[in-house]
């Protein structure tokens, strides 16, 4: 450890892409300062995973519902304005929890605005503090439409704490923001119209299911403009109205802009001492360096080739732990990180996609299924729509996973093992699940 430095290792910002490395590395002996401007614990506690499950978990509960209307009597109703205090309620802990958590552990939490002077040194409040290494998370937020009228829209904060649910909401988008908002506004009442960039949604995602889930919301009253061509937010007599296309507008009570996140590389000194960045993030090598070779860059804002998500940024962070520890010298080696969309139904995925799979049949097998007749999907949730695909390969092990249902998420996290762990057939044969249960159907399927 750096003698010379006021801190071995200094963390700009204090999201997952931090505080999961950080502590377990002060618990180690290190000296670490974690330098934040905002809400302590970043965007995923605060703005984005947390905040929105809470959000949608009454939604989930309500198409429940609606499926066994045949069984269960009466209508429910999601109260938007409880079930945004609930989410406030749900999260307001959070920030001083992962802050005392860091502290107690011998972390400085320095509140402030942090930026590169040199390859060793940051600016905050006006201070020089010095780290052996320096680590860069300071994540992602909201894009903005470059077009007039763009301060009329809101982002994805703001649909988060909306005090009442407008009566009709426009949404600029169609990746993961825009689709599951429109899912919470449709189910909490509102009129929802979605400005899509192209004729897709959920770009990531195996396009046959995305299909399903737009006709899904179709069905309930969503409304989708194919390449619409936004060009102008605009206001008249105190409404507003969306522009697209050939002089065509729409008139709406609120604009979501989710025309998806761009990384926070500015007024962070980046330049200052040739950390090299481009509109992806902040470019690293296979050890999460930067241009400069004691700044290094974890979580949302890194240029890794990886997927931008909450699990992305622990493994990154916990990899820096490990790194600066010397208990490796090893570059990053990935594990399969899972993805999912939360919309109604649900859409997950792990490992090689189905269209990866499908463009290589010389590589892989996809075997498709029906799961509205199984078990779980037929007696336990009653889904209408359920529908999987396993990945293998040439040795017939389990390569890839991709489901669309209510429950995908969990069918997904049920079969990490066998994909990330390469567990073979007389693995698996020994594994005895709850029945019924989605780990009996999802193990059992394959």
């Amino acid at each position: 450890m750096a003698e010379k430095y006021d801190y071995d290792v200094l963390y700009i910002g204090a999201g997952h892409g931090t505080f999961d490395g950080a502590m377990p590395l002060a618990q180690k002996g290190f000296k670490i300062a974690v330098v934040e401007a905002d809400k302590i614990g970043g965007t995923c506690p605060n703005w984005g995973c947390n905040a929105k499950i809470a959000l949608d978990t009454p939604v989930k509960i309500y198409e429940q519902q609606k499926q066994m209307s045949n069984i269960l009597e009466g209508n429910l109703k999601i109260n938007w304005k409880n079930n945004v205090e609930n989410k406030r309620k749900t999260i307001k802990s959070l920030p001083d929890m992962i802050e005392n958590g860091m502290q107690s552990m011998g972390i400085d939490v320095i509140k402030g605005w942090g930026k590169l002077i040199d390859k060793h040194t940051i600016n905050v409040n006006d201070n020089q503090i010095t780290a052996q290494n320096i680590v860069i998370a300071t994540g992602l937020r909201p894009n903005k439409l470059d077009i007039p009228g763009t301060e009329l829209a809101h982002d994805s904060k703001d649909f988060m704490n909306l005090d009442e649910m407008p009566e009709n909401i426009s949404i600029v988008g169609s990746g993961y923001i825009a689709m599951e908002f429109a899912t919470i506004a449709n189910a909490s009442g509102a009129n929802v119209t979605i400005f899509m960039h192209s004729d897709r949604i959920l770009r990531q995602f195996y396009q046959p299911y995305t299909e399903i889930i737009m006709k899904s919301l179709e069905d309930k009253g969503v409304k989708f403009v194919k390449s619409a061509n936004v060009n102008k937010f605009s206001k008249e007599n105190d409404k507003l109205f969306v522009e697209y296309g050939n002089s065509q507008k729409q008139a709406t009570d609120w604009i979501l802009d989710a025309a998806g996140r761009i990384p926070n590389v500015e007024n962070i000194g980046l330049e200052n001492v040739g950390v090299e960045f481009d509109k992806k993030g902040i470019k690293v090598d296979e050890y999460l360096r930067t241009s400069v070779n004691n700044i290094y860059a974890s979580g949302d804002v890194a240029d890794s080739g990886q997927p931008k998500l909450t699990p992305t940024a622990i493994f990154q962070s916990t990899y820096l732990m490990k790194l600066f520890a010397k208990e490796t010298d090893a570059p990053i080696k990935y594990p399969n990180i899972p993805s999912v969309g939360f919309t109604t139904p649900r859409i997950a995925q792990v490992g090689v996609s189905i269209d990866d799979a499908k463009a290589k049949p010389e590589e892989y097998t996809v075997k498709e299924n029906d799961l509205t007749k199984t078990d779980w999907y037929r007696i336990m949730t009653n889904d209408t729509i359920a529908q999987n695909a396993y990945v293998y390969d040439k040795s017939n092990q389990l390569v890839g996973f991709t489901e669309i249902s209510n429950e995908a998420d969990n069918a997904v996290d049920s079969l990490l093992p066998v994909i990330e762990l390469k567990l073979s057939a007389e693995q698996t044969g020994k594994i005895v699940q709850l029945f019924p249960s989605i780990s009996s159907d999802t193990w059992g399927n394959m």
